[in-house]
């Protein structure tokens, strides 16, 4: 890529590196963690080459936080996960997706080359590049978008998805793990190495079919099995060394309902991280993670040299889907062998105590070199509870989800840019309430207004007999409790207001509740939704605004420059 510069042409090569050389004498200027920029002279006067390098190493000095770049493109493709020929949706040819390696405040630069024949979103992060229809407009077909995230204060182990119709039940996902920068202590030693997880319920039918059975109004039937890295049963295998040498997994649910168990056969599994938290390292045999949720383990290879069982297994449903992949010490000439290692017993109570168990390291670092204890969310005054019960019902004879009796239904634009261009008539503004009414449950585009800088406690109440599990983009929810039976206030009297952690995503159990805190630091529209990928897209979410009427940058980034437009917000200027 060729970029002028003071008469300077500029030869720019992304490797996270910035160095600006004179390609005749190849004297290097400086060297910082950037791009890397090739001038070529061109005919100039001293004076002004001067200037040029006084003010690219006045950049260096800076230091502006490194950029990492991306090039994707979308296409569909043959994958065969279940022994069955399906279409699945590949980034650059691959199922899954490629991980993104990143570290904190790195720059991603991400290009994203459309090619199906429909629209395309994927999800990640930031207030105007959220990737969800309520914030952003689709890449249309065989055209490209280019993301610009920025992980400012950000670590830990995520993933990212296609938000659109029912992208996600063909592909397209792929995990994101965000390091600790190297002068931040982490609470546990380099381990030797650092595997991706991805686990989740599969269908083999194709995801239009799916689609379709939704929109005729009915239920999705049971997943025909489940995948681990994209593959069936031992279709992955993880090498480690044996020697008590420690290996890291990041797990992450990318399903579209079920949650799961995993357990790795012989070997215990210590906690040391849930999204982007680093936990009290407690140690256990399986562990439960429900549909979006992303966790660390680290497992010591400290067994005879074999190959093991890495078992995961749907929970809580009338037929128990298992699959396996292997944990192959090298140099093992032995397979796995036997029975994969067993699950847990379906009794919610088991689960709900290893939920529990949960606990922040108050005295560990995060993104940042204080200690993650510093942040007292406990001595907070609450100002607003909000509380949200979902439901289920026929509207016009379909099955429809819902928040507070309301079902979503997709604008015709963009909420984000509907707001920001005031433009009427996209969504109502305050439509649903902070408590369930009980109400008929009826469609509209709810958006629920806040403040910034408010303190919210949201409690999710599920009185349906499966469990549920819930999302909020934009931030992380300390999770103060959960419990059987019904919410009262009460209940705060067993509110975990020392050590909870924050997270994005929290399992409701059947009949129960779980009570969350959330400091709406975020400027943006922000979407908060089930999970359960066909309950959201028959309407069981919303957006949360939240509202500042300051414009300075340092309460929300301003629109990018690139933004797409479409909807009634077409024509506007990405400038306003």
């Amino acid at each position: 890529m060729d970029e002028s510069l003071g008469g300077y042409k500029l030869k720019v090569k992304y490797d996270g590196y910035f160095k600006i050389i004179n390609k005749g004498t190849k004297q290097k200027y400086c060297l910082g963690r950037q791009r890397t920029l090739y001038l070529d002279p061109l005919e100039m006067h001293a004076s002004t080459l001067a200037l040029i390098c006084l003010l690219l190493l006045l950049k260096c000095a800076i230091g502006e936080d490194p950029y990492r770049f991306f090039d994707w493109t979308i296409t569909y493709g043959d994958i065969n996960p279940l022994g069955t020929k399906q279409q699945g949706i590949l980034i650059n040819g691959k199922f899954p997706g490629p991980d993104i390696y990143s570290q904190t405040n790195d720059n991603l630069i991400i290009n994203v080359h459309n090619n199906l024949p429909e629209p395309f979103l994927i999800s990640w992060q930031n207030s105007w590049q959220d990737g969800v229809y309520g914030t952003n407009c689709p890449i249309p077909p065989g055209k490209n978008f280019t993301y610009h995230l920025h992980l400012k204060d950000q670590i830990g182990s995520y993933f990212y998805f296609p938000s659109l119709a029912f992208h996600k039940a063909a592909g397209g996902f792929g995990a994101i793990r965000i390091l600790s920068r190297p002068m931040i202590p982490v609470p546990f030693p380099e381990p030797a190495g650092d595997f991706t997880v991805l686990i989740g319920d599969w269908y083999k039918a194709n995801h239009k079919n799916l689609q379709a059975r939704l929109d005729r109004g009915r239920r999705l039937p049971p997943p025909n099995g489940i995948l681990i890295n994209g593959r069936g049963s031992n279709g992955v295998s993880f090498t480690v060394d044996q020697g008590r040498k420690t290996y890291r997994l990041r797990i992450s649910n990318v399903g579209l309902e079920s949650s799961l168990n995993i357990r790795i056969d012989g070997h215990k599994m210590k906690l040391v991280e849930v999204e982007g938290t680093h936990t009290v390292q407690n140690v256990y045999d399986s562990l439960d993670v429900h549909v979006g949720q992303s966790l660390s383990v680290l497992v010591t290879a400290d067994q005879p040299v074999k190959d093991y069982y890495i078992a995961v297994s749907t929970r809580f449903t009338k037929q128990v889907l298992t699959t396996t992949a292997v944990l192959h010490y090298n140099n093992s000439k032995q397979p796995a062998s036997g029975p994969p290692p067993g699950g847990p017993t379906d009794d919610i109570n088991w689960s709900l105590n290893q939920a529990h168990s949960f606990q922040t390291n108050l005295t560990a670092s995060g993104p940042r070199p204080n200690p993650q204890g510093s942040y007292h969310y406990g001595s907070i005054n609450v100002t607003r509870t909000i509380r949200l019960a979902s439901s289920a019902a026929r509207v016009d004879g379909k099955l429809r989800y819902a928040v507070n009796s309301i079902s979503f239904v997709d604008p015709d634009t963009p909420l984000k840019l509907a707001d920001h261009y005031q433009i009427d008539g996209v969504f109502t503004l305050g439509s649903i309430t902070d408590y369930p009414t009980g109400a008929t449950m009826r469609m509209e585009t709810p958006v629920m207004d806040s403040d910034f800088h408010a303190f919210v406690e949201l409690v999710f109440e599920n009185s349906e007999s499966f469990l549920h599990s819930w999302h909020l983009d934009g931030y992380s929810m300390f999770v103060v409790g959960m419990d059987r039976g019904q919410w009262s206030s009460n209940s705060r009297k067993n509110y975990n207001l020392l050590d909870a952690v924050p997270r994005c995503t929290v399992q409701v159990y059947p009949q129960s509740w779980t009570a969350v805190y959330v400091a709406l630091d975020n400027v943006g529209m922000w979407n908060l939704r089930s999970e359960y990928w066909s309950r959201r897209y028959l309407g069981q979410q919303f957006y949360l605004r939240v509202y500042t009427p300051s414009n300075s940058t340092r309460d929300e980034l301003p629109m990018p420059d690139n933004a797409l437009l479409c909807g009634r917000a077409t024509g506007k200027t990405s400038y306003l």
